[in-house]
């Protein structure tokens, strides 16, 4: 029987410079920085949360600023995920494509499962979409200059390029419960948990000319998947163990409890319990507002805030 999980927690990319990625996710998409902290396995390295007013699953965006610690630009290809697609009301194609290309963004319209998209690359060179959905009964965060009638709802999707998506779609499917919702030619749609945005994949077939990805700079590092409960997590852990699947044991990630895995396809993947959430160790009125760090860097605090880039959070 399939575990139970409830759709995309979070998205992580690894990203060049720490200002202009979040100039890039609070003045030109609209999100909210819940949380300025660092990479726990690295605090030279901010680790900063977009997301909705509460950073709920579904609606997080994360990224690593590499900026200066010896990580080159990666290599986009097989074996990665290669779009990750935010959920927009149906009308508002016209307010983000005036607004990015306001802000000097080149955007092009493409279509997919007959959802009209806008895609545009980073400034670290990933690439976004925004996705013209109906029905996205998520309000977003409607905070930061952007109106609440056009604001981004959350996370869609994201894209995995894979050169032989059988065995991907097996373990998604027989596993972890996503069932196929529609298929056109090379691509595939899966849902979990409905069929609502922030609870799809899209599986690509890479191309044979596909060179094999190479994480780095403006590369998607991992996608989290949501689980309700530790219980859950662990229950599916000894089952991807029991199946061959090398699974890192349950780590502590303050805002969730975190086990990565590897897919078929060779893409990271990682399955997140919903609690505790951000509020653990701020209000929710002061999220992203300060840094954050976990009880066992305190004692560095002055040496690790010194190492960072200064940035301004407007």
């Amino acid at each position: 029987m399939p575990h139970r999980i409830l759709g995309l927690h979070h998205v992580t990319a690894t990203v060049d410079r720490a200002q202009p990625d979040l100039d890039f996710c609070v003045d030109a998409l609209g999100l909210r920085l819940v949380k300025k902290t660092v990479n726990f396995d690295n605090h030279h390295v901010y680790h900063f949360y977009y997301g909705d007013e509460m950073g709920r699953p579904g609606t997080i965006w994360t990224t690593f600023p590499y900026h200066g610690q010896g990580v080159g630009v990666g290599t986009k290809g097989a074996g990665q995920i290669t779009t990750t697609s935010f959920s927009i009301p149906g009308e508002a194609l016209e307010f983000w494509t005036e607004r990015l290309q306001a802000r000097g963004f080149l955007v092009e319209r493409v279509e997919h499962f007959g959802d009209p998209r806008l895609r545009v690359t980073d400034p670290s060179g990933l690439l976004i979409e925004l996705v013209a959905t109906r029905g996205d009964r998520r309000d977003g965060w409607n905070a930061g200059g952007v109106p609440r009638a056009q604001a981004v709802r959350g996370l869609h999707s994201v894209t995995l390029l894979i050169r032989s998506p059988g065995t991907t779609v097996d373990l998604l499917t027989d596993v972890l419960g996503f069932e196929k919702a529609c298929e056109e030619d090379g691509r595939i749609r899966l849902a979990v948990n409905g069929d609502e945005p922030g609870r799809l994949l899209e599986i690509a077939r890479a191309p044979a000319d596909a060179p094999p990805a190479v994480n780095g700079l403006g590369t998607v590092h991992h996608v989290a998947l949501a689980i309700a409960t530790a219980g859950e997590q662990l229950a599916l852990r000894e089952d991807l163990v029991r199946r061959g699947y090398r699974v890192t044991e349950v780590l502590d990630r303050l805002y969730f409890q975190s086990i990565y895995f590897r897919e078929p396809g060779g893409i990271l993947l990682e399955v997140a319990t919903i609690e505790p959430g951000f509020t653990v160790d701020e209000r929710t009125e002061s999220l992203g507002t300060a840094l954050k760090l976990p009880d066992w860097q305190e004692p560095n605090r002055a040496e690790i805030e010194a190492g960072l880039a200064p940035v301004t959070h407007r």
